[in-house]
């Protein structure tokens, strides 16, 4: 009976991983599209070999049993229940975010795969087993995720409207800054990468010896950047124009967030999926299993099909119909998302991803003024948002008492 729920487990942990790349390619790629840094097809390519690369070499290779501890470790004790809890939860977060996508509506798929969890663990020990104040976090950052980001774009992008797109010479005035804006994306892209990816925390590197490393390789990149932009403008017929700068910037960070959402986000496919493959070889169940490399590049390659079949819808709607990108805003909007993400993590805030380019995207937006702000779109992301948790834990209910009752 293991086996047959592991074969089922392989089966819908690729329909799960397909709904990631689907729905959150719209992180990383969603603001080059809309600013035309990149073309939809050349987003969909990068996109889906990067998340491949990441999720294969720099993905966790040992995955929580309790995803966060959002719920009780004795609910786990009974390796048939615990197998059946898994394959639900893997059906419901795979399910929401399948909807979701088709909605074309940009969610979070850890906090999916948390609330199926939720369900789960309501469906075997009822209230007394969930963390409350881990889901009382997840709550939170709805709103300290798109706040934080927002905050960060907006601000960044009046600095680039004071300081370059109103200067006589905009160009050179972007060449002359163009060490500041290179050089703080690659420090936020070398953190991340340290804090934020399992390889970087493997690698159990400090804070202050982190932050040297980034501020070398930052400062670096930024003076490095500059006199690679300076060569490549200085060809005759090239453009003047000061957002080609700014596209340059924002495609490198964007392929960055494309190869952390391998990293982190294939954990939310194959975290489950581990789980039953530890139980069905093991018959045991521990805080941590291990996750083989072909389980990882499983995970990956169905990111990445998700997001060839399916991305396109939700690239339109964070990088086209919430506000107008150019490839200044663009630039912001990235690097408001990863250092938000960045920030947060460091204080122990279970951002999302998703929710913190969202909120890029409406800080740049707002910088132009309210008015340019598409609301009844935003309304409709955060309804989505707030139904994450609950849905999936209702669905995750209905489908472990479904599985009960015919395996």
């Amino acid at each position: 009976m293991e086996y047959v729920l592991l074969i089922l487990g392989f089966i819908v942990c690729f329909h799960m991983s397909w709904n990631i790349g689907a729905n959150d390619v719209a992180n990383s790629m969603a603001a080059a599209v809309g600013a035309k840094a990149i073309t939809l097809r050349q987003a969909i390519y990068i996109a889906g070999i990067l998340v491949i690369i990441g999720a294969t070499f720099i993905g966790s290779h040992v995955t929580d049993t309790i995803r966060g501890g959002i719920v009780s470790p004795n609910v786990f004790e009974d390796s048939r229940i615990a197998m059946i809890g898994a394959l639900s939860a893997l059906i419901s977060a795979s399910l929401w975010i399948s909807f979701a996508t088709w909605m074309s509506m940009p969610i979070s798929t850890t906090h999916s795969i948390v609330g199926s969890m939720v369900g789960f663990g309501l469906a075997t020990g009822g209230f007394g087993v969930i963390n409350w104040g881990v889901l009382g976090a997840v709550v939170g950052s709805w709103v300290i995720s798109p706040v934080f980001s927002m905050t960060i774009a907006f601000v960044m992008f009046n600095f680039i409207i004071k300081y370059v797109l109103i200067r006589s010479d905009a160009f050179a005035a972007a060449l002359r800054l163009s060490p500041l804006f290179i050089g703080a994306a690659v420090f936020v892209v070398v953190m991340s990468f340290l804090f934020k990816t399992p390889m970087g925390t493997a690698m159990a590197v400090g804070d202050i010896t982190a932050l040297l490393i980034a501020s070398v390789i930052g400062i670096a990149g930024g003076f490095g950047g500059r006199a690679l932009l300076e060569r490549l403008f200085a060809r005759e017929g090239a453009s003047r124009d000061p957002e080609m700068i700014f596209r340059t910037i924002q495609i490198g960070t964007s392929c960055y967030v494309a190869l952390a959402l391998g990293a982190n986000d294939v954990a939310n496919a194959i975290g489950p999926l581990a789980l039953m493959y530890f139980l069905a070889r093991t018959g045991e169940v521990a805080a941590q299993v291990p996750v083989p490399t072909y389980l990882l590049l499983y995970g990956g390659v169905g990111i990445a099909i998700g997001i060839a079949m399916g991305g396109a819808k939700v690239i339109r709607t964070v990088g086209q119909r919430i506000t107008m990108l150019t490839n200044s805003r663009g630039y912001c909007v990235t690097f408001a998302a990863a250092t938000t993400v960045l920030l947060a993590s460091k204080l122990g805030l279970p951002v999302s991803t998703s929710h913190a380019a969202v909120g890029g995207v409406m800080g740049v937006g707002l910088a132009r003024g309210i008015e340019a702000v598409n609301f009844s779109i935003v309304f409709r992301i955060m309804i989505y948002w707030v139904l994450t948790v609950p849905v999936a834990a209702l669905t995750s209910m209905v489908v472990f008492n479904l599985i009960q009752l015919f395996i």
